[in-house]
């Protein structure tokens, strides 16, 4: 087997060869080229060790990334390359972390330590590729496995729970059933990972395409990582616009968002508040008025729990909040929409109601996608108008407020006023008609008050 390696991955080879070293490429690049994916990055592995690898690429920019495990970045022709040193780690006493390592020069050891086997493939265009766990195989059945126990794997790094299931949403995979045992007897270990960690590995698997299957089977893990969840699982919503329990529609309705990161963390945490608000009605249909408000409260906490950036944050914690607001192709309702959320929420928010729908039952789920389209397009229309949807959209500023005498909270007052008039199409965002309006209003109101300055 023959693997077309980037020039500046191939001269690392060559040069730690020519050095006497053993050298492969490994890891994800080999898995994704088997795949026919491009690879992020190539990583390299080596019997050198790490000041020898520094003597290999003097005339080069080398960094000491992570030199204490054997790890250093070599810049050739404008490429990272990470190269580290065959390694085998020692005891594992925080789920997180070796107490310490030991440099090996035998490349099988080195590949007995890493996580799952299509993760655990060297190649060399000399040797070929070496694969002593069965890594090939497993893309080949399209199943992910944990190299020799799990439970030793997942006791080394309980990341690697959540990174399995990261690879099957994002590859489309199943996971080995030992390993699946494996993640549900360990899942606890999860607590024992840093937030910042774990919402880089909920990042990609959010946006896998399996996410919804992976969800529905590991719930018991995803209610370690967020245990607000937990009340949802089995919830009955015992309405007729609910076909699953509370959990299963969240599940789902994940899945049938857009694969953008903020639409499906929404999709998540959208309806975590209905246990809180629920209420039975007289024909014992429940209800769950105030869900929305009560869930995006209970998403802030979580959202700065996984240390997020505060736009994200924010934008998360307002989807949810307005997740149900009622939207039609009216432009005057667009317009408040608009004045409220910003384009940019807006058109996140026609996303999550279809996803929303979509995973409800029969009847709100029909149209779902033709009225999102509709919408959609409505709102293209609008924007194309370039309406008037916050104060600084005005066809007049605050000098012209202050020439008619108005002064202080007067001036907000006003503008506020002259908006919702020319957003409901009562007045045109003209500068003559808006100063008429309101020499209008102030002529019924009483006499013109003086500048201030006057």
């Amino acid at each position: 087997m023959t693997i077309s390696l980037p020039a500046p991955a191939e001269e690392a080879l060559r040069r730690l060869n020519d050095a006497g070293f053993d050298a492969f490429v490994v890891g994800g690049c080999v898995r994704d080229t088997l795949l026919q994916r491009v690879p992020g990055d190539w990583d390299v592995t080596t019997s050198a060790m790490p000041g020898e690898v520094e003597a290999v690429f003097s005339g080069e920019r080398v960094i000491e990334t992570g030199i204490k495990h054997g790890t250093v970045t070599v810049l050739l022709s404008g490429m990272p390359l990470e190269i580290t040193t065959y390694r085998v780690d020692g005891e594992y006493k925080d789920n997180r972390h070796p107490e310490d390592i030991s440099f090996t020069r035998n490349l099988t050891e080195d590949l007995a330590r890493r996580d799952f086997t299509v993760n655990a493939m060297a190649y060399n265009p000399t040797v070929g590729l070496v694969d002593e766990y069965g890594g090939q195989e497993d893309l080949q059945n399209q199943v992910i496995r944990c190299v020799g126990d799990p439970d030793t794997r997942f006791g080394e790094d309980a990341l690697r729970i959540l990174r399995a299931l990261r690879f099957a949403s994002v590859l489309g995979f199943s996971i080995f059933s030992e390993t699946a045992d494996a993640i549900h007897r360990n899942r606890e270990r999860i607590r024992n990972v840093s937030a910042e960690r774990v919402t880089a590995e909920l990042e990609k698997f959010l946006c896998g395409n399996t996410v919804t299957e992976l969800l529905l089977e590991y719930s018991d893990l995803f209610c370690e990582i967020f245990p607000e969840l937990s009340a949802c699982v089995g919830y009955e919503q015992k309405n007729r616009y609910h076909r699953y329990d509370l959990y299963e529609h969240i599940a789902r309705a994940v899945g049938y968002a857009e694969p953008i990161f903020e639409v499906r963390l929404t999709m998540l945490l959208h309806d975590i508040g209905k246990p809180e608000t629920m209420s039975e009605g007289p024909d014992g249909q429940h209800h769950f008025y105030g869900h929305a408000k009560e869930s995006a409260n209970m998403a802030k906490s979580i959202l700065r729990r996984m240390r997020l950036p505060a736009k994200t944050q924010r934008m998360v914690s307002d989807l949810i909040y307005w997740h149900d607001v009622p939207l039609t192709e009216d432009p005057k309702l667009l317009k408040r929409r608009l004045n409220k959320m910003g384009e940019e929420t807006l058109r996140l928010l026609l996303k999550v109601q279809r996803a929303d729908r979509l995973a409800q039952s029969e009847f709100p789920a029909e149209g779902a996608d033709a009225d999102n389209d509709a919408l959609s397009k409505a709102l293209d229309a609008l924007l194309e108008t370039s309406p008037a949807v916050t104060v600084g959209d005005l066809a007049i500023d605050g000098n012209d407020l202050l020439d008619l005498g108005l002064a202080g909270p007067e001036i907000g007052e006003a503008e506020q006023e002259l908006l919702g008039l020319v957003m409901d199409d009562r007045l045109p965002n003209e500068r003559q008609a808006l100063l008429q309006y309101l020499r209008e209003k102030g002529s019924r109101n009483g006499p013109e008050k003086d500048r201030p300055d006057q």
